[in-house]
Order: structure tokens, then sequence, then C-alpha cells
């Protein structure tokens, strides 16, 4: 059975229902339900080829892009089912921003970065976009790093502060889902720890969903965990009790390392 939150849903709560995701023949999630709470942080962690990123990426509707992928269930946010074929997902992806594993800055200026989507989205005013460039980068944690290098280009920054340009540069556009498909997979301890810090601060105003190998970091940052294998949802809980307590076999031979 899955795991159930005491708290009672919201509108805002992303509802994911019975959702089957395929790649041609291959069935890479298989009737997946959970909830995900606004606001706070929930990790999906399992094995290599475990379907957690199809599943992340369903939610912005990055599958989309992949000529072979069908998806089938219901995601419900605001009433609405985002994975619906009458939901256009471009205006969608800038409601549920994506941070990618591999930091990606365009290369341009660190500010022109910030500036971009919000540009693409219409506003031209000078003085509209510096305040949008300057609030992203302190809500990145990145302000007081790289304030006075705004015309530099992002590529000469170094990799742990390029991802939180990239998490600026999501912020900028005023998403309320952030996901993040293992941001720190390609970082130092100490940029991580960062990353880290950030997460925590982010889930005051955002719902942050992460896929992620290290499951130590599962444990530090989320308040919610999913734990996959073979593309179904086997537990999905309040992470303490994942960890600590957790209610599947399965599940527990991952977290003691007996497999995966």
């Amino acid at each position: 059975m899955i795991y159930k939150n005491k708290k009672e849903s919201s509108y805002n709560d992303i509802h994911i229902k019975n959702v089957n995701i395929f790649y041609g023949d291959n069935h890479a999630i298989k009737n997946v339900t959970m909830d995900i709470k606004e606001k706070q942080v929930t990790a999906f962690i399992g094995p290599s080829g475990c379907g957690k990123t199809t599943l992340l990426r369903s939610i912005n509707r990055m599958n989309d892009e992949i000529n072979s992928c069908r998806t089938k269930g219901s995601i419900i946010w605001r009433n609405v089912d985002i994975i619906s074929k009458d939901v256009d997902p471009v205006p969608l992806r800038r409601e549920v921003g994506m941070v990618f594993q591999k930091p990606n800055p365009f290369p341009k200026s660190v500010y022109d970065n910030i500036a971009y989507g919000s540009r693409i989205h219409g506003i031209k005013n000078k003085n509209k976009l510096d305040k949008i460039v300057e609030k992203s980068l302190k809500d990145a944690a990145l302000w007081d790093e790289i304030g006075d290098r705004l015309s530099d280009s992002a590529m000469g920054l170094s990799g742990g502060q390029q991802q939180r340009l990239c998490i600026a540069r999501t912020l900028a556009i005023e998403p309320k889902v952030i996901l993040m498909d293992e941001p720190c997979s390609a970082l130092d301890p100490i940029a991580t720890a960062k990353i880290e810090d950030l997460i925590e601060q982010l889930k005051k105003n955002f719902t942050v969903i992460i896929v992620t190998h290290n499951m130590q970091q599962a444990a530090r940052v989320s308040d919610y965990t999913g734990f996959f294998y073979l593309g179904e949802l086997i537990e999905y809980g309040e992470t303490k009790q994942i960890f600590e307590n957790p209610k599947k076999e399965l599940t527990e031979n991952y977290m003691t390392g007996r497999f995966g």
C-alpha cells in the first residue's frame, strides 16, 4: 500500500494518478500513483534505469520531445490534467521549471543568462530586468559571489556557480514548481553543500522535486521520498519513515546496500 500523508491534499499539490509511460514497447513507468506536497522537497530515489527521471520529466512534459514516448494516466495540478493534449507545454514549463544534471549556462553574460526568459516573455524594460536579475541571483545565493561580474561570460564561472546560475535562471521566470534532475552529480562536495543549502531555502516558496542517486543527499534535503524499482513506485512516504522504518523489504534491501 502506498504511504499516505495524514494532511489533506490541496489545490497546489501535484496528484500523479495511475501513470504509465512507454518508450516504444518499453514500459518505463508502471501504474504510479503519488501526491507531491506543495512547498516541500520530494526526492525520487532508486537504482539506475528505474524510471525516476522519466517520471520527473513527465511533470513538465519534457518527454514530449521524445517521439517514441507516450504517457497514460493523469497528473493533476491546480485542477488541470497537465499531461492532457489540451494543455500547451510551453506555458506549463514556465510554471514548472527544470534544473538539469549538468550545468547548462548559455554562452552569454551572467546578466543575459538570467534575463533571457523574461525577455522571451516580453519584458524589455531595463529597470525591471535589473531587478529580476538581482533578485534571482540573491534567491540562488549567488549575488554576493558574482553580483559585480554581471557582464562576464557565464562560461567562466565554476561548476557549482554555473549550476546555481541555472537555478537563478529558472527562478527568474517565477515558476511554482522546480524539478531537479541530479543537480549535484557533476559537482564537488563544497558546491554540493551549497546547492543543498539552497534547496532548503527554496522550499519556503517553491515545490521542489529532486532525482538523486545519493541516498544521503535525499535524507538530508527531502521531506518526502519515493523509492522506485524497475519502473514501479515501491514505497512513498515521509523521508524519516522511508529511511528509518521502511515498510517494504525491497526498500530496506536498497537502503542497506543489499542490491542496487
